[in-house]
């Protein structure tokens, strides 16, 4: 059975990259592109364009509500779903404040990547100052680069508690103990809302569970996989 690996903000696929091995064995893997759309909705039906026939759906923050979509536009592919460190949440006022200051910023101001202090705040207390995890996610950010990053900065994240319902496949819904970008709250409106979902908890973790605790998040999401991927 067939992996889809959707991203997060500023993220490419070198975020799963520690992920690889242990999720081999739901080969081939496929990675969602988010580059390229304004929207949820366009990045979902983009990613479903390249998708396998049926596939196991596994999204991360940002790419948890375009997860939560695939699974809505396309229920007979998706096998299960597991949202990592990601929310149901609409766009806060001090989110839709941040965008339209994005909006109206000059575009021929360079984009130097993610800055330091935003980085360390998405990690672990005791990580802040590791330089590898740090340029790491920058490293991702730069990638990507300056019109990747207004677009997804502009991004609309419409709430979508009243639409959780509307899944029906398995789903797995993972957290981090000291995610300071996400609360623990907000997981479990997820699980709540999402008919028979499970909730785990990755302790020791900030937000970027699958660079700060790769090993933990395998142990937790790949024998879970391994009993919904079906036949």
């Amino acid at each position: 059975m067939s992996i889809l690996l959707v991203p997060g903000f500023m993220a490419d696929e070198t975020l799963w990259r520690d992920l690889e091995a242990p999720l081999a064995r739901f080969a081939p893997i496929h990675y969602a592109d988010l580059r390229h759309d304004d929207s949820i909705e366009a990045m979902a039906r983009r990613a479903l364009e390249s998708a396998p026939p049926s596939f196991l759906l596994v999204g991360f923050s940002m790419g948890g509500y375009v997860a939560r979509d695939i699974a809505r536009l396309a229920p007979e592919r998706v096998r299960a779903l597991v949202l990592i460190a990601t929310s149901t949440r609409p766009d806060t006022p001090a989110m839709r404040q941040r965008k339209g200051a994005i909006g109206n910023a000059a575009p021929s101001i360079a984009f130097s990547g993610l800055s330091r202090t935003a980085v360390a705040t998405s990690l672990h207390p005791k990580d802040r100052d590791n330089e590898a995890l740090i340029e790491r996610v920058r490293g991702m950010g730069t990638r990507l680069g300056g019109e990747v990053f207004r677009r997804q900065s502009m991004l609309e994240r419409p709430g979508d508690l009243h639409r959780l319902h509307e899944i029906r496949c398995p789903t797995l819904v993972v957290a981090a103990s000291d995610d300071q970008l996400r609360s623990m709250e907000e997981a479990r409106e997820l699980q709540a809302g999402i008919p028979g979902a499970v909730l785990d908890v990755i302790e020791d973790s900030g937000h970027m569970i699958p660079i700060e605790a790769p090993q933990r998040l395998a142990e937790t999401i790949v024998p879970w996989l391994a009993r919904h991927q079906g036949p």
